[in-house]
């Protein structure tokens, strides 16, 4: 699930005087495809060598992905249908990796492409680390673990030490085995933090941003429909701002939530999830990261 990654441009005193997104190249691509391999291979050698000495599966940390929920599946199956692409599902109501791609290929380089991929990740699970071994669904990997980045992050460093226990057949005590277990929980912990705190400090940035453009027009995406109104995406800086439903005119507005839209009774104006659109940016408030938007 590639996604786009946005990045500010900073004056002295850390305030956004642009934004931009990071490019990736080829050569980043195959970097990363040798990281996956890595990667993999050492947690199927770490897994094997358990088997070969008969042990339980817990002389290991491996990176692992659960299917997804299935009706947070069936919601972005249904989401899909509304702007007019197919998700293939079992009659169980499963999905493969194989059908999630197939609907990425789909969507390349429409414009619902941001809007669907962001839904798609949100309807995984989060993957996380364990010392049991169930496979990486997102990756369609049966074993997989983080091997690659020991400078940055500690479960990498610890599977370098646990690979090397392995090389030299070395034996695992019980401590290291609850140990391994309370580290993978910690560090699964700690990987939700940080993420919070980047997803946090993304979106005021975003916000400080967009305060200094206060009454200027953009052009964006409508990103949620609700029954108080529209959620609208900037297409460049990716900032996205609520068009209060009382802003859209005088009209009696209606949530069609089969086609996740908005219809006017008196006008029949309506407004769907994906339509592109100017706005206004009308407020922002750095204190809630909150922007607020009016139609252009």
């Amino acid at each position: 699930f590639e996604t786009e990654e946005i990045r500010f441009k900073l004056d002295k005193n850390g305030k956004p005087i642009g934004v931009y997104k990071k490019e990736r190249l080829d050569t980043h691509k195959l970097v990363e495809e040798y990281m996956l391999l890595a990667n993999r291979e050492v947690a199927k050698f770490i897994y094997d060598s358990i088997k070969k000495k008969g042990k339980r599966d817990t002389g290991a940390i491996y990176r692992i992905h659960d299917v997804p929920d299935k009706d947070r599946i069936n919601d972005l199956a249904v989401f899909a249908k509304a702007l007019g692409y197919e998700l293939k599902t079992n009659k169980e109501g499963d999905v493969t990796a194989r059908d999630l791609n197939h609907l990425l290929e789909q969507i390349e380089d429409t414009p619902h492409e941001s809007l669907l991929r962001t839904a798609a990740v949100r309807s995984m699970q989060k993957a996380v680390y364990s010392t049991r071994n169930i496979g990486h669904f997102g990756l369609a990997f049966d074993f997989y673990t983080h091997f690659t980045s020991p400078i940055r992050r500690y479960p990498d460093l610890l599977v370098h030490r646990i690979l090397a226990k392995h090389l030299h057949d070395e034996p695992f005590g019980d401590r290291d085995i609850v140990a391994f277990q309370h580290i993978a929980d910690t560090s699964t912990a700690r990987e939700i933090d940080a993420s919070g705190a980047e997803r946090e400090s993304k979106k005021l940035k975003q916000v400080e941003y967009m305060s200094e453009h206060i009454g200027k027009v953009f052009e964006g995406t409508i990103s949620g429909v609700t029954e108080w109104g529209l959620y609208v995406e900037e297409n460049e800086t990716r900032s996205e701002g609520m068009v209060n439903i009382r802003t859209l005119g005088d009209d009696f507005w209606s949530f069609d939530k089969k086609t996740y839209s908005i219809v006017g009774d008196r006008s029949r104006k309506r407004y769907t999830l994906g339509d592109p659109i100017k706005f206004k940016v009308m407020a922002a408030d750095l204190d809630k990261k909150t922007l607020d938007y009016a139609l252009a």
